[in-house]
């Protein structure tokens, strides 16, 4: 059986026996279960993690530096895929994008590679209606482990399953570019995220294969480590200035990798604010900064914002007493 696949005799068995009704679950909550490992998927990421610290290795020692600088721009262009696209894009319709930005965010999204953007998108949604509970893919309540990494090297939750198949995805299935990612994800993916970044070097400046490959590889994993600190860190570590319930909280850490993605307990308060942050033009939310180029370029457009006005609202009534109204705001 493919990893994280659907079995539906389990999920009937689970319920049977459990008696849980997923829409009805209360945040933080984990029940007892003996997770099923993914043998593959443990030996895929201990490789890629071992290959991607020995990238770093050939960085700082044979590597020319165009290859250095290659992955920068790659990390930077793929994170953009996943922080622009696939999250405040195609997960919450912060805004609206033309064709050319969506096909732009798609190309980019797969030099990220973190799955397609139909998967990435229904497991975010899950982790947004069904927050920290055994619903959520990455439940943060079972801790740093398993909501950073873990969730991915097991077989899935009966209930993700469960409330996966009742989530509304019509708007992601309608959508062209997205059907193209899907249907073409391996040949597509695999050439923009690995097999080009790879052999780009090695024509273009005569980087050796070794080199190459590995730091390739260094790139992906960084990127990928960096949007798991968001699912991690930012529901673990940090202070609550908008919604004190919450387990999301405001994480400088999840920030510093994903372009201004670490503002979580605002975003989980407003997940359909396109600048995931009250302050969307603070210096390190490049990703806010990139969709205000494209709507200034008129490819996007109807870019969604919570009033300052409603925001000091919610953060007086449910915040943990950290919030402070911004500079030169009424």
């Amino acid at each position: 059986m493919p990893p994280n696949s659907v079995d539906k005799t389990n999920e009937t068995e689970y319920l049977k026996d459990n008696h849980v009704d997923y829409e009805k679950l209360i945040a933080p909550q984990a029940s007892p279960i003996k997770h099923k490992i993914v043998v593959m998927n443990v030996i895929r990421f201990s490789y890629l993690h071992v290959a991607g610290l020995y990238g770093l290795y050939l960085c700082l020692t044979s590597a020319k530096l165009a290859t250095s600088v290659f992955a920068i721009v790659l990390f930077f262009l793929g994170n953009f895929g996943i922080t622009a696209g696939a999250h405040r894009l195609w997960s919450h319709n912060g805004y609206k994008a033309k064709l050319p930005l969506e096909i732009l965010l798609m190309v980019f999204n797969s030099i990220a590679f973190q799955n397609t953007i139909f998967t990435w998108v229904r497991d975010h949604r899950l982790h947004h209606k069904y927050t920290d509970t055994d619903a959520d893919p990455h439940n943060a309540t079972r801790g740093f482990f398993f909501s950073h990494i873990g969730w991915l090297l097991v077989r899935k939750h009966p209930m993700v399953k469960i409330a996966g198949k009742n989530l509304d995805m019509s708007d992601i299935y309608c959508n062209p570019v997205l059907r193209f990612q899907k249907k073409y994800a391996i040949p597509f993916i695999g050439t923009i995220c690995f097999i080009i970044p790879t052999l780009a070097p090695m024509y273009f400046w005569g980087e050796s294969l070794n080199n190459a490959w590995h730091i390739t590889v260094l790139r992906y994993i960084f990127s990928l480590n960096g949007t798991f600190l968001v699912n991690s860190a930012a529901h673990l570590w940090g202070y609550k200035p908008y919604d004190k319930s919450l387990k999301a909280t405001q994480s400088g850490m999840a920030n510093a990798f994903t372009f201004g993605e670490g503002f979580h307990n605002y975003h989980h308060v407003f997940p359909w604010d396109y600048r995931a942050d009250e302050l969307g033009d603070r210096y390190i939310n490049l990703t806010t900064r990139f969709i205000d180029f494209f709507a200034w370029m008129g490819w996007a457009y109807d870019l969604k914002t919570a009033s300052t006005n409603i925001i000091e609202k919610r953060a007086l009534r449910t915040g943990d007493g950290t919030y402070k109204r911004p500079n030169g705001m009424n």
